[in-house]
């Protein structure tokens, strides 16, 4: 275990890299930081923070820099979650309170958190899967060909053509859409198979096929494995930090384009706690050199989908996470309200 001072001298390391982007000498840190203690007695607490694989010597400077070992005791250990200012809390309930629908409540975010945290951001739309019906919508295109609307309690609106096995008349319309909603309104798509697998039989014998074409369609758009849907912007962010990754940029930026690495990234929407993936940490190769930091959002206690922000490992942590944090509270209120 490192001692209080050791720990210390660590997080000032971490904080001047961050600020300055130069590695740390101990006669920089007696100089910036209160720390009691004379320079030899840093340099010996950064030898031991070295021996112990916190921080590192790059070939070309007598300074340190943190490991990604460090940047995870001092996001662990060390990094509060900064609050976000008056103005800057104003600036995200405006800018996202104008939102008109879904598509833009998650567009609006994506830039938005995008320009605070000056990184590239990732949000996911809501599931369904997590999601409830607010209402099932039938509409007759010609007699044999219906659209099928599901909006679910996060915005969320899905749309599905159907072509019915015979013409289906409008009192049958009306009735099948009184029918459907009176038993999944309100109710967890989970729950909805086995709340309509009779309603076929509460039918005449010549509509039955195409009120089973109907629910086959519901409930296929419920379960569409297809239905994880991103919106990443602030690529364009990590040119800034084009000295910060060892290589090149570009397997950052070919991870990025890949859906079901974005989908790891953020990881499962039903844990609403904030996760920070460091360095290594993150299992594709082309992000070894980036930090990952997401959050569940939601209409209640329950994450429906996550966000989040990918940077280089030499990020404002503190910064960063009170930008997320506070981006999924504002996101989760309006779909609430919506």
């Amino acid at each position: 275990m490192l001692s209080e001072r050791r720990l210390e001298v660590l997080r000032a390391i971490v904080q001047d890299y961050v600020g300055t982007e130069e590695p740390v000498g101990s006669k920089a840190l007696t100089e910036r930081h209160r720390l009691g203690v004379s320079p030899a007695t840093v340099r010996n607490d950064m030898a031991v923070l070295e021996d112990e694989g916190f921080i590192a010597q790059p070939h070309t400077s007598a300074g340190r820099i943190p490991t990604d070992k460090g940047y995870r005791l001092f996001v662990d250990r060390l990094a509060g979650v900064k609050p976000l200012s008056s103005p800057e809390r104003r600036a995200i309930h405006n800018f996202l309170d104008c939102a008109v629908d879904l598509d833009d409540v998650v567009a609006r975010t994506v830039r938005l958190l995008a320009q605070l945290t000056r990184q590239v951001a990732i949000v996911q739309y809501p599931s369904l899967t997590r999601s409830t019906v607010r209402h099932v919508e039938l509409l007759a295109l010609s007699p044999a060909r219906l659209m099928l609307v599901l909006i679910t309690d996060t915005g969320r609106v899905e749309q599905r053509m159907i072509d019915c096995p015979a013409p289906f008349g409008e009192t049958s319309l009306a009735d099948l859409r009184a029918r459907l909603n009176s038993r999944v309104v309100g109710r967890r798509f989970s729950d909805v198979p086995q709340l309509v697998q009779d309603l076929p039989e509460s039918f005449e014998n010549e509509d039955r096929g195409t009120v089973a074409t109907v629910l086959t369609t519901l409930l296929e758009t419920l379960v569409e494995e297809t239905e994880e849907r991103l919106m990443i912007g602030g690529t364009s962010n990590l040119t800034r930090f084009g000295h910060d990754f060892p290589l090149v940029i570009r397997p950052v930026l070919e991870a990025l384009e890949e859906q079901v690495v974005l989908l790891k990234l953020l990881g499962e929407a039903t844990d609403s706690g904030m996760t920070v993936r460091i360095g290594h940490e993150n299992a594709h190769e082309g992000l070894t050199s980036t930090s990952v930091v997401t959050v569940g959002y939601g209409s209640g206690d329950e994450a429906v989908a996550k966000l989040g922000v990918v940077g280089p490992t030499r990020m404002d942590y503190p910064g960063t996470m009170g930008a997320v944090r506070a981006v999924a509270r504002y996101v989760g209120q309006i779909l609430a309200e919506s």
